[in-house]
C-alpha cells in the first residue's frame, strides 16, 4: 500500500475540528466552602455550546491514532497494553464508567503506561435511541468515575452505539464539560471477532495521515492484530500517537 500525504491534504471531511484544545478554567469550590465533587468541578469547566465532532487529525500530520473502546477481560487489557509497550505504541482507551468502577485499577495501568483515557459513557447503551436525561446521565457517570480513578474527566467523549452524534448528544457532551467529541474513520469491526489477519488487512488498507482507528479492549484478535497494523503504519511513513497529540497537532 503506498500513502502519500500529499494526497490526503484536500480530503479533509466537512466536520468541524475547531475545539481541540483540552484547557479547562480551574474549578472553583462552591460558595459554601465544601470541596467540589466531581460534578461540580466538571459543571464549572463546561464550555457553553455544544462539542464540535472530527472523525480524523490533521491529513497532513504524517500520524495516525490507534483507539480502543475500554471494556472486557482485564487480562486481555493487560496483554494489549504489554504488546502496545512492546512496540512503543500510545493509545488512547475510551473507558466505559461502569467498567472502570468495577475494576478501580485500570486507570492506573492505562495512564501509566503513558497512554490517554476517554469517556465512553458509563453503561454503554445505543446513544443515539435514548432520551435526554439518560444521554446526559450516561456521559456525566462516566466522567465522574473517570475523575474518581484517573484523577481527570479526560479531555474527549465518544458516545456508544452510534457512529455520528446527533445535535443532542453533541450539546450533552459539551455541556459536561467535553469540547470535542471524537469518532473514527477506519473501523475493521474487530469486535465480531474475525481473525487476526483480517482485523489488521482492513486496517491497512485505509490507513492515511490523520486515521483515527477504532479498535476494542477484550479482544484476543484486536491484541494479535496490533503489531501487524503497527508495523505497517510505520513503514507508511504514519507515527502511531494519542488522540491529544493526533489533534493538537
Amino acid at each position: 500500500m503506498a500513502i502519500s500525504r500529499r494526497a490526503f491534504l484536500g480530503a479533509a471531511s466537512a466536520v468541524v475540528v475547531g475545539a481541540c484544545t483540552s484547557s479547562r478554567p480551574a474549578s472553583r469550590p462552591p460558595a459554601d466552602g465544601r470541596p467540589a465533587t466531581p460534578s461540580t468541578a466538571a459543571a464549572a469547566a463546561a464550555p457553553a455550546g455544544p462539542a464540535a465532532y472530527v472523525s480524523h487529525g490533521p491529513a497532513d500530520s504524517g500520524r495516525v491514532a490507534f483507539t480502543f473502546h475500554g471494556s472486557g477481560d482485564l487480562g486481555l487489557l493487560h496483554d494489549l497494553l504489554a504488546a502496545a509497550k512492546r512496540l512503543t505504541t500510545p493509545v488512547t482507551v475510551f473507558a466505559v464508567g461502569s467498567w472502570l468502577d468495577q475494576n478501580p485499577e485500570v486507570a492506573g495501568a492505562i495512564l501509566g503506561d503513558g497512554h490517554e483515557l476517554a469517556n465512553h459513557t458509563y453503561t454503554h447503551p445505543a446513544l443515539g435511541q435514548v432520551k435526554a436525561s439518560v444521554v446526559a446521565d450516561e456521559i456525566t457517570r462516566c466522567r465522574d468515575a473517570l475523575t474518581r480513578h484517573a484523577g481527570s474527566p479526560g479531555a474527549w467523549f465518544r458516545p456508544s452505539g452510534i457512529d455520528v452524534p446527533t445535535a443532542l448528544i453533541l450539546a450533552e457532551a459539551g455541556r459536561a464539560g467535553y469540547r470535542t467529541t471524537v469518532g473514527y474513520d477506519i473501523d475493521p469491526l474487530d469486535y465480531e471477532d474475525p481473525p487476526a489477519t483480517t482485523i489488521a488487512e482492513r486496517v491497512v488498507a485505509k490507513l492515511h495521515p490523520g486515521a483515527i482507528v477504532s479498535l476494542h479492549t477484550g479482544h484476543a484478535h484486536t491484541v494479535a492484530a496490533l503489531e501487524p497494523m503497527v508495523t505497517a503504519a510505520r513503514r507508511h511513513g504514519l507515527t502511531p500517537v494519542r488522540v491529544g497529540d493526533l489533534l493538537r497537532s
